[in-house]
């Protein structure tokens, strides 16, 4: 057997530890007087424990193996909570910016639908009605056009523009030998436009008004005439 000096090492019985310190000393031969002395004063209300068999000090050596597993563990317990808390803070900062994002993004929309409905509001606001002008005893290509753009909003002219060019090349006489229509939009029969006013066989104006009622009501805008025009080449 071997014989070492254990402080804080208290038994139950002399073949069972119950509780580890800390071991100060080494084999008993080793070890100087003074210090026996010493240590045999400070361990006064302890056990010294002699005679340690061989087979004990497994115990003792197991015992603090245990000890330093057991702050290993609780070192990775607390990384593992420390990691997993960056984590989250990181996500919660990802989350916070894209809400941001969306909220600005669906601001600007709002922003951008409430300013185009107030420019086709003012649009709507300017169209002057085919009564607002002076009948003349002619109108070139250039004056009819005028009047249009300025019966209907600044978006739906282009496309009025390309239906009229095709049907009738701004000549609100032409007429169809063939078939009877007749004016700028080349209504079938020429005199549906009596509708929007009697002068409807030599006032542009009055074909005009008469054009944009049909294609509104038929197609919802000139816009929408213009997609059935252009997959059909008649609307």
């Amino acid at each position: 057997m071997s014989r070492i000096s254990v402080r804080g090492f208290a038994v139950a019985s002399a073949t069972a530890v119950t509780t580890v310190g800390a071991v100060v000393g080494v084999a008993s031969g080793s070890t100087p007087a003074a210090d026996d002395n010493n240590f045999e004063a400070a361990a006064a209300d302890t056990t010294l424990l002699a005679d340690i068999p061989a087979g004990r000090q497994a115990q003792v050596q197991t015992a603090s193996l245990t000890q330093q597993a057991d702050a290993q563990a609780s070192a990775a317990d607390a990384a593992a909570k420390k990691s997993a808390e960056e984590t989250a803070r990181v996500q919660a900062a990802k989350d916070a910016e894209s809400k941001k994002q969306a909220a600005e993004a669906k601001a600007k929309a709002e922003r951008d639908a409430k300013k185009r409905e107030a420019e086709l509001a003012a649009s709507r606001s300017s169209v002057r009605d085919a009564s607002s002008f002076s009948a003349q005893g002619s109108y070139s290509v250039a004056e009819v056009q005028a009047m249009a753009r300025q019966m209907m909003p600044a978006d739906q002219f282009q496309c009025f523009s390309n239906i009229v060019t095709r049907e009738s090349g701004w000549n609100y006489k032409a007429q169809n030998a063939s078939s009877g229509a007749y004016g700028l939009v080349q209504a079938l029969p020429g005199s549906k436009m009596a509708s929007a006013g009697a002068d409807w066989q030599t006032n542009p104006a009055t074909q005009i008004k008469w054009g944009l009622s049909y294609m509104d009501n038929r197609y919802k805008s000139p816009c929408g005439a213009w997609s059935f025009w252009q997959a059909n080449h008649w609307y």
